[in-house]
């Protein structure tokens, strides 16, 4: 009877353990999907290393970002990580002002598509625009961080440390004031966060675009930085 009884509570202890790995197994099955759609996302958007695009078991955050005293960065790059966090919040860049001319805004009406008349129009705007004027596209705007920050020019790199600087996306972006053209513009800029990943930085810099003579800045956006080591 004890042969029996023993048999029989394997036999139970056998179909649990069967019945938990087969719960693992659909349960990994089912998110395959979602996994396999974010890793395509990811190859599409280069956000991840080429060697994590196919661990599909891998979860994408745990590749790009590390937990406190996991990240392997270089001595010049924990350096860097120290001098931009000690200046978090303080301007540090005040570019020179830039004309927007009407040319410059029909180039981008013609790029983007986008001919509405308050933005292509001189006459009609003059009459029918409460601004009385043409006023540039928010994202032609936008499109000029680069320029009015100076950061396309290779012989002012501002993070020499760096193998690599990527535009990683934004925050966000707003434009409180349009920009009339013939209007002089500029950026201002300041780094308000910053974090560590397994193989670099990340920076969150605020850039403000200001009009001579406006109370209120055409754009102000969070820009994503990431700096690899």
């Amino acid at each position: 009877m004890r042969l029996v009884d023993s048999l029989k509570q394997g036999q139970e202890k056998l179909g649990t353990i069967n019945s938990e790995l087969k719960s693992r197994v659909e349960t990994t099955l089912k998110s395959w999907p979602e996994t396999l759609n974010r890793k395509v996302a990811d190859i599409r958007n280069f956000s991840l290393p080429l060697t994590q695009y196919f661990h599909f078991f891998q979860d994408a955050d745990d590749v790009i970002s590390a937990e406190p005293g996991t990240n392997k960065l270089s001595e010049g790059f924990l350096d860097l990580y120290q001098r931009i966090q000690s200046d978090l919040g303080v301007e540090n860049y005040i570019g020179e002002w830039f004309v927007l001319e009407q040319s410059r805004i029909d180039q981008f009406a013609q790029v983007s598509g986008d001919n509405q008349w308050i933005h292509t129009d001189p006459e009609r705007a003059q009459n029918e625009s409460p601004f009385r004027t043409t006023i540039a596209h928010g994202f032609l705007t936008l499109s000029l961080i680069p320029l009015l920050t100076d950061t396309v020019n290779p012989d002012k790199n501002p993070y020499p440390e760096a193998r690599m600087v990527v535009n990683y996306g934004m925050n966000k972006v707003v434009f409180p004031a349009p920009v009339k053209v013939g209007k002089r513009i500029r950026a201002r800029s300041r780094i308000i966060a910053i974090k560590k990943l397994r193989r670099g930085l990340e920076l969150v810099r605020e850039i403000t675009i200001e009009v001579e003579d406006s109370k209120r800045p055409a754009c102000i956006a969070e820009m994503l930085l990431r700096l690899y080591d």
